[in-house]
């Protein structure tokens, strides 16, 4: 490989100003050694192996898990098209929690399967995951992600967009291997919806009419439902009987919930050094969350006036009379309380399954879920 970029491909993607500086950057990734399946070494060396923000309660147990996951996953990354693996490895090596991935291996576990084919399935969720990232920062402007630049800052939109679809479509073709119409009618099924999701958002952004019940369906299909797809394929492996089966997706279901409310939490309170985001980046692209909507409704005149200004402007002219809303409203609290229900829900859901040490570890996720910071 030559590792240089193709005029014509890269003047379409790039067609602004600053064409050549962002041309280069794809040059310097193309570099012709390649390590592994293609990867390129330039980048592999400065950014391989990924750093996830470590899950402190799992210690070392899904250590050889995860480096497994981690090498199928810098296998099926190959591509021959630089610019689509230099995109691809920005985003894989940024790190994250690998939470979906870990979903996958303890659910199977918890049902006793003890095969191999769990490690692909999980960086096949990993990859899901990776695209809607993708393509959620692109539309939602973002600039930041885990204290990183974001691929469509770095490479443009179009560059982002399209490598996205390219991990979705590689994700499809592992599935097919899996040889499971099972397994494929449930990740089909779940990334429709994750899709619905967003577009629902994306209706709701700049929006203050929206009530609880409508935003919570918006969590439900644009990040619980992964959560969900991931419990539920792990217990598809692990031989899950139909109870057990839906024990494991109401699992996966409540405990998705919990993540992204704490994360509604965090926007508003997080500290940027652990949470890798800006105070107040919700507000800026003018999403009605549930601290918001707390405030909207439980707020006096001003507060309420305030809130919905700000929604329906977006910016962060006003975050700090914003802020000082929620505080006196309480809606952070709230918010956290609604996380603690949906944490305990999750809890609730794995009586049905037998004791062992992957169901303990799927337990104490729940804690987890609403006393992390970031």
């Amino acid at each position: 490989m030559s590792g240089q970029v193709p005029e014509l491909e890269s003047r379409a993607l790039y067609p602004s100003a600053n064409f050549e500086s962002k041309r280069s950057k794809i040059r310097d990734f193309g570099n012709p050694s390649t390590l592994h399946s293609g990867i390129t070494a330039a980048y592999f060396m400065r950014f391989w192996p990924p750093t996830p923000m470590s899950i402190p309660i799992l210690g070392d147990f899904l250590a050889a898990d995860l480096l497994a996951v981690d090498a199928v996953i810098r296998q099926r990354l190959n591509s021959d098209v630089v610019l689509v693996r230099t995109v691809a490895e920005h985003i894989i090596a940024g790190g994250g929690k690998r939470l979906r991935p870990i979903l996958v291996i303890l659910s199977a576990g918890a049902l006793g399967y003890s095969g191999k084919h769990h490690y692909q399935l999980a960086a096949v969720v990993e990859f899901i995951h990776t695209a809607t990232l993708l393509h959620d920062d692109v539309v939602d402007a973002s600039d930041l992600r885990r204290g990183q630049a974001t691929a469509n800052a770095l490479f443009g939109n179009a560059a982002s967009v399209l490598v996205g679809d390219f991990v979705y479509s590689r994700a499809f073709q592992m599935m097919v291997e899996t040889g499971s119409m099972r397994v494929m009618e449930v990740l089909a099924g779940a990334t429709n919806v994750i899709a619905e999701g967003e577009v629902l958002q994306l209706m709701n952004c700049h929006d203050p009419d929206i009530d609880e019940k409508n935003y919570l369906q918006v969590i439900r299909y644009k990040t619980a439902k992964l959560f969900e797809a991931a419990t539920r394929i792990g217990a598809i492996l692990g031989g899950a009987g139909d109870a057990e089966e839906a024990a494991m997706a109401s699992y996966g279901m409540h405990l998705g919930t919990a993540f992204q409310l704490i994360d509604d939490v965090l926007d508003y309170s997080g500290d940027h050094s652990k949470t890798g985001k800006n105070v107040g980046d919700d507000l800026a692209e003018g999403k009605p969350t549930l601290p918001l909507l707390h405030v909207i409704k439980h707020g006096n005149a001003e507060e309420q006036a305030l809130v919905r200004g700000a929604i329906e402007q977006g910016g962060l002219d006003d975050l700090p009379r914003v802020m000082a809303a929620i505080e006196r409203t309480g809606a952070l609290a709230y918010t956290r309380r609604q996380a603690e229900a949906e944490s305990r829900a999750a809890k609730e859901a794995l009586n049905k399954l037998p004791d062992s040490n992957h169901r303990n570890y799927l337990l104490q996720l729940t804690e987890f879920a609403v006393t992390r910071n970031f």
